[in-house]
Formats: C-alpha cells, structure tokens, sequence
C-alpha cells in the first residue's frame, strides 16, 4: 500500500503558474496527476515512468506542463505554466507499480486525496 500526499495548491491569476509536489510512502513504477474541474470528469494531466522517465501530457496542457520525479525522495512534481481558469480543479497524484505506464487512470492503484487549484482574477 503507498499512501500519497498533494500539496502546493491555492489561487493563482491567470496566467501564472502552479508547481504540485506529490510526496509517496514507498516507491512507485509509474507516477501521474489528474484533475476534475467543476462539473467536469476527471483528465489526466501528466504521466511519468520512472525507469525511463518517458513523459506524456493532456491535450489540454500540452506545451504548458512539466512533470518531473525525483526517486530518492519519492516525489512528483507537475508544474504548469500560462495557466487558465480552465485550470481551476482538484488536482490528483496518482502512482502504480503496473510496468504498463501511461496517461489513464485505470491504471493508478492508488491516489491522493488531492489539492484544490483555482484559477481567477
């Protein structure tokens, strides 16, 4: 069982930028984040494998996040620029040992209990 924690959330203007961190009991395969705005279904945002540290992104961050590990700490980063109120949900890590690593939560054993990011002037 790992247990996950969020934390970094709060309010930001649009335009700014976020940084999530995403702090882990144990080691994970493949680590992710994934949000649910308000009235929405939950997206994935971020997929990273940390054998290889392959990365794929949403199409609704492409080009404006990063997600970045650091394995001997067991953490996850997602850092997302030029945001937009768009933006605005909880955001979610999520961690598998699954060596099948990619951007569906299906895959995710275990999650956060997530951080609430709002985007608003």
């Amino acid at each position: 069982q790992v247990q996950l924690q969020e934390s970094g959330g709060g309010s930001v203007q649009p335009g700014g930028s976020l940084r999530l961190a995403c702090a882990a009991s144990g080691y994970s395969l493949c680590m992710g984040w994934f949000r649910q705005g308000p009235g929405k279904e939950r997206e994935g945002v971020a997929v990273i494998d940390s054998r290889d540290s392959v990365t794929d992104y949403g199409d609704s961050v492409k080009g404006r996040a990063t997600i970045s590990h650091d394995n001997a700490k067991n953490m996850w980063y997602l850092q997302v620029d030029s945001l937009k109120p768009g933006d605005t949900g909880t955001y979610y890590c999520a961690a598998s040992s699954n060596p099948v690593c990619y951007l569906y939560a299906g895959v995710f054993e275990y999650w956060g209990q997530g951080t609430q990011v709002t985007v608003s002037s």
